[in-house]
């Protein structure tokens, strides 16, 4: 099962004595709050007991479910990925492209653990909870800078946190060689080197990934895949024994005419004349 939100922010507050859901994905993030209660969390592979205080991250491709033994009062926060990135006119962009809450939820093990903090950081965040429960009660949560704040606060904690337990989580940036590496191998992929896809694989934001690439290579993720497929191509098409068909297939192409769109569109030319002028 996997639910879908389209808002951008949703925040939920209640108590249970079974949970209400069967074992479910999402198509957002959430950040779950136990304000009393206890049981199991079942998130991914692994079993987590919970208690009154205890804070878990759940990213779009986790599973996960509660086994409630006390009835439980749980907070749920959850968020899209365009939530942060419509708030960048209050933290400065740069500093988070490596580290947006985003990439911090995707942490895999930050999934395997229970995050423990001590005093003032258990207040601190109970405050933060019953603040954000409160401010719930306004239109236009989603727009409201004192909201973003309180939230972003909490990602903080996480980090004081994740800290303590030796677990980094300020490298979800890729290397520069590993991204590119993983673009050239799967060139012929079309579907492994859309952004949505590569994000995951590198666990980064899609909302950060092309600000990051060009940050790192001075041009357009977009420009540098037209760029590279486009010099391949120019390679195929001086051989004499490869087909059109041969090659629009071989880069993931619908059919010749999609290979001619792009090729054209990229090179100025269409590929017969291209082939053409370097068989003279």
């Amino acid at each position: 099962m996997k639910k879908v939100q389209f808002e951008q922010l949703v925040i939920h507050d209640y108590e249970e004595k079974t949970f209400h859901l069967p074992v479910h994905s999402h198509t957002y993030y959430e950040l779950v709050y136990i304000r009393k209660g206890k049981g199991i969390h079942l998130l991914n592979s692994s079993r987590l007991p919970y208690k009154r205080g205890d804070i878990f991250i759940i990213s779009p491709e986790d599973k996960h479910y509660f086994e409630i033994a006390e009835s439980t009062h749980f907070t749920f926060i959850k968020f899209t990925d365009d939530y942060f990135s419509g708030h960048k006119i209050y933290y400065q962009a740069d500093a988070f492209i490596s580290l947006t809450p985003e990439n911090i939820m995707r942490n895999k093990l930050l999934k395997e653990v229970k995050l423990k903090m001590d005093e003032p950081c258990i207040s601190i965040l109970k405050n933060t909870i019953e603040n954000i429960v409160a401010y719930n009660c306004r239109k236009d949560i989603a727009q409201s800078p004192l909201m973003f704040y309180q939230i972003l606060s909490i990602f903080g904690l996480i980090k004081e946190a994740a800290a303590k337990l030796n677990i980094r989580i300020d490298n979800g940036q890729p290397e520069k060689e590993e991204l590119i590496s993983y673009i050239h191998q799967h060139i012929y992929e079309p579907s492994l080197i859309q952004i949505k896809s590569i994000a995951v694989h590198f666990a980064i934001s899609p909302t950060y990934f092309s600000d990051y690439f060009k940050k790192k290579f001075g041009i357009s993720y977009r420009d540098y895949i037209n760029s590279y497929r486009t010099k391949l191509i120019e390679k195929r098409l001086s051989v004499p024994s490869l087909t059109m068909k041969e090659i629009a297939n071989e880069f993931g192409f619908s059919d010749v005419s999609h290979l001619n769109r792009s090729f054209k569109k990229n090179n100025g030319v269409n590929p017969s004349a291209f082939k053409k002028s370097v068989s003279k």
